[in-house]
């Protein structure tokens, strides 16, 4: 039994990651980190957890929790992590960072995309980018992973096995992103307002969304060179929620007979199920099925699918996921069980809520 401490326990991911962490088998959480409810009990900022949970909120205190427990998420805004890190916690214990802080090897670009400084930008480098299906054998080794984020989580995902076949153009790849309001955080602001979202759909961040870099270095990588492309995220009036919608230029191949021209479904599938058939919570739906939202909600699932489009010789893939869950504490979750070797799907084998 491992021992977790969590700081931002009480914003919407830290308390994914307590309702997550609470049925694992293989952990249990010794630190309930708070700065805006510090002596509080946690039942009494989250009422489901009522007789589940008895424990008081603590403050954020990194050097302490460090010396207290196996693993430490950090569920905070983008800052605090770089802030607080030095040799003396990285060498106790592990470290899951929800925030941004280390997901972007240019430190410039990172400054650039998020307006602040780096404050221990020589972690960068060692830090590996915890998208568990591409890095999972780096991850094992790691002391200090950067959760992905929701969007590029479902945006990389949803592309990876064509960007890395090569069978798009990648620098013709459009992303148009829906996301719950859940996704914008617990603190009070105007524009998550009940009034202001219900029966409101709205683009925003366009052309200058943060996890634009993000979604760019990644499937860069995939790519084999540097991509620029567009993502456009919107904000839809649902609780939890990411629906992606892409759009590249397909490749042509060669085929049997010799001549060129576009790959068949079944072509572009097997490279799918190349990727993903030994993949617990990557699902490659049957044709002609889009992935919902409402199919994942609640689960640690990334669903996706394609149509390929021979007017216009392009594909539209298609993804959706849970940004709280396989966006945020369960992608956290299962890094901290690839970091100690348990069964990767430990308290994660969640059955999508419906309705």
């Amino acid at each position: 039994m491992i021992k977790a401490g969590i700081i931002g326990a009480t914003g919407y991911a830290g308390g994914e990651l307590v309702r997550l962490l609470t049925a694992h088998k293989e952990a249990e959480i010794k630190w309930y980190g708070s700065r805006s409810y510090i002596d509080q009990k946690y039942a009494q900022v989250y009422q489901n957890m009522f007789e589940i949970v008895d424990d008081k909120c603590l403050d954020d205190n990194m050097e302490e929790l460090a010396n207290q427990v196996d693993v430490i998420f950090t569920a905070t805004p983008q800052g605090f992590c770089a802030s607080m890190m030095n040799d003396d916690i990285l060498s106790k214990v592990k470290i899951v960072d929800l925030s941004a802080d280390y997901r972007i090897k240019d430190v410039a670009v990172y400054e650039k995309w998020y307006g602040i400084e780096h404050k221990s930008p020589q972690y960068i480098e060692e830090a590996v980018y915890g998208l568990c299906e591409i890095n999972r054998e780096a991850v094992k080794k790691a002391r200090l992973v950067a959760n992905p984020g929701c969007y590029t989580t479902c945006s990389i995902l949803t592309a990876y096995p064509l960007v890395k076949e090569g069978l798009i153009d990648a620098d013709t790849l459009i992303i148009d992103a829906k996301s719950g309001t859940s996704g914008a955080g617990r603190g009070a602001k105007v524009p998550n307002l009940y009034c202001e979202v219900n029966e409101n759909i709205k683009a925003y961040g366009v052309a200058s969304h943060r996890h634009t870099p993000e979604i760019e270095e990644q499937l860069g990588y995939a790519a084999g060179k540097s991509l620029v492309l567009n993502f456009t995220p919107h904000l839809v009036p649902m609780n939890r929620g990411i629906l992606v919608t892409e759009y590249a230029k397909l490749k042509p191949v060669q085929k049997a007979d010799g001549s060129m021209g576009l790959p068949s479904y079944e072509e572009v599938k097997a490279v799918y199920d190349q990727y993903y058939k030994e993949e617990k919570f990557v699902r490659v739906l049957e044709k002609g099925v889009c992935p919902e939202t409402k199919w994942v909600e609640g689960s640690n699932y990334v669903d996706v699918n394609f149509v390929i489009d021979e007017r216009t010789g392009r594909i539209i893939m298609m993804g959706a996921l849970d940004n709280l869950v396989k966006g945020a504490a369960g992608q956290a979750v299962q890094n901290m069980n690839l970091l100690f070797g348990f069964r990767e799907s430990e308290g994660l084998e969640l059955v999508p809520m419906f309705p």
